[in-house]
Parts: structure tokens; sequence; C-alpha cells
């Protein structure tokens, strides 16, 4: 079974490229246009990583992961954010950590570069914890 990769994005070329290219790796893609939609599609579909811009119309990245970091099904699933925004990019990366974002790249993001990090951010959360060895 493949895995699931939620791509919420309110630009549909940047969407398509980086579908194509996750798809071309043998991910399951399923994409929404903003973060009403993107919220509702991450309940139905339960993916295993989800990409997030940060700039959308009604409402913005970071409320959207605020949103999916309080519900049990997506509370620990991995979010790399894409923001446009270079100037505030240490800010967004220090916000976006205190809301639960696992990783971040600037737009336009290369598709290979998110096919790396998408990678990447699963092999994490596949890796078992260490065992702690504990006196006692």
């Amino acid at each position: 079974m493949s895995q699931k990769i939620l791509i919420i994005e309110d630009d549909p070329t940047a969407s398509k490229l980086a579908g194509f290219a996750l798809m071309h790796e043998g991910f399951d893609v399923f994409p929404a246009s903003n973060g009403v939609e993107g919220l509702q599609k991450a309940e139905q579909v339960k993916p295993d990583l989800i990409i997030l811009d940060f700039m959308m119309p009604h409402m913005d990245g970071y409320e959207v992961c605020k949103r999916l970091r309080a519900l049990p099904e997506t509370a620990d699933v991995p979010i790399l954010m894409l923001s446009a925004k270079a100037k505030a990019q240490d800010m967004n990366k220090w916000l976006g950590h205190l809301l639960g974002i696992n990783a971040f790249l600037a737009k336009p993001a290369n598709p290979s570069d998110i096919v790396s990090q998408v990678k990447n951010l699963l092999s994490r959360k596949q890796s078992p914890a260490p065992e702690m060895n504990l006196p006692g």
C-alpha cells in the first residue's frame, strides 16, 4: 500500500508539479486547494504526510496547522510547510516549530527537493524510537 500525501496548496501549478513528482515516486497524492478543503481531506484520507502552503486565502497555513495538530487523526502526521515569505523565514520557522511543523521549504520549491524532504520526514516517522535502559 502506497503512502498518502495530502498537498494543501492554492496554486494549482505548484500543486500539480509537486503531485506529479510524488506520484512518480510511488506516493498516492491528494490535492486540496485551500485550508478548509485540506482539513476535510485530512480527516477522510488519513495521510501519512501533509505538504502545507503558508499563504492561502481565508485560512493561512499556520491556522490549518493548529487545527491539524488539534485533531487526534492528524496530531502526529509530519507537516512540510512551503513558504514564499523569504524575509520572514526565520520567524516562520520559529513559529512553525512551536505549532508542530516538521520541515520548511522556500517557494518556489524544486519538485526533487520536495520529494527528498517527504522521504526524509517519512523515514524519521517510521524509525523506531531508541530503547532506553533505565536503572532499576
